[in-house]
């Protein structure tokens, strides 16, 4: 059985499960019904058993069912596997490096260090995946990207390896709704506000799930504190929008870029021991770096390590 083949059998499968209708998932996979009930009715000839019992709803996998399920997955891990070591060992002078990174961040970290590697290696072709987190963990764990660059990495899947900048500030945006304003002040002095009295404030947050949220949320149980949220939003530029018109005070790291206007709102340094979160790059722990990957990391490390180190200077 061809991989391709397998491939589409999982998607058949999940299809099935995921709208317990035939009909409904042939919809969804842009075949016919007739199609999709031959496939399974074949394949389940060719195992002489049932795979999905359909006796109720919804639709579950039979024992026989998860042990071929199973069976598919392995083979599109290895395949997976197998597409990272031909990578590693592929024509390095016209290698394409595939990154997943978000778009708000990739806005600030790839221009710091891709125009240097580069210009060490001019064949070299960068593809982005401009994606939420939660998608380029993915991928890099399926092997369809190289590389993804996030923050928090103590927060990413143990089958990655994470290689990180050391630690970098939290900003809060505190806008005139906000009873901890202070008029006029452009920046309030780091240390003078105790970090409850911020989560109490009423809040614009980045969504459930978002690096960000996830620090948010463990302070937020750590102080016991029943947060306001005002609004939610997938994008961090949205939050940053929202919370500089006056909606309600948000949390932004240093990456993200924030205009003075003290008549609007003030910018408070958090002290990073309090919040703070890390940059990195991650690959899969089975791929076999090359000596471009090197490069790239290298390239990505040593700006992270030269910012780290201006940044204690100036504590």
């Amino acid at each position: 059985m061809s991989t391709y083949y397998s491939q589409d059998i999982l998607y058949y499968i999940d299809a099935i499960l995921k709208y317990s209708n035939y009909g409904k998932a042939a919809k969804s996979l842009y075949i016919s019904q007739p199609y999709l009930t031959q496939v399974i009715k074949r394949v389940e000839s060719q195992l002489n058993c049932e795979l999905i019992s359909r006796n109720k709803l919804p639709y579950r996998l039979t024992e026989q069912g998860k042990i071929y399920y199973q069976y598919l997955t392995s083979i599109e891990n290895n395949y997976a596997k197998l597409l990272r070591e031909i990578s590693a060992v592929s024509d390095i002078d016209n290698k394409i490096i595939k990154i997943g990174v978000l778009p708000s961040l990739g806005t600030y970290l790839l221009p710091l260090f891709l125009p240097k590697f580069l210009g060490m290696h001019p064949n070299c072709k960068i593809e982005l995946s401009e994606a939420l987190p939660e998608k380029n963990e993915k991928l890099t764990q399926n092997g369809e990207l190289d590389f993804w660059i996030g923050q928090n990495s103590r927060n990413i899947s143990p089958n990655l390896n994470a290689i990180n900048w050391g630690r970098h500030r939290y900003r809060a945006i505190i806008p005139r709704c906000s009873d901890l304003y202070q008029k006029d002040v452009a920046i309030i002095p780091e240390g003078t506000i105790d970090i409850n009295k911020l989560l109490c404030q009423k809040l614009v947050l980045t969504s459930k799930g978002s690096a960000i949220r996830k620090q948010i949320d463990q302070l937020l149980s750590i102080y016991k504190v029943e947060p306001k949220i005002i609004m939610e939003s997938t994008e961090i530029n949205t939050v940053l929008k929202l919370a500089t018109n006056n909606l309600g005070l948000t949390f932004i790291p240093e990456s993200i870029d924030v205009k003075e206007c003290p008549s609007e709102y003030n910018i408070y340094e958090i002290p990073i021991d309090e919040l703070n979160l890390d940059y990195f790059i991650a690959h899969h722990n089975e791929r076999k770096l090359t000596s471009i990957d090197k490069d790239l990391i290298d390239a990505f490390l040593i700006h992270g390590q030269n910012n780290f180190n201006i940044g204690e200077q100036n504590e």
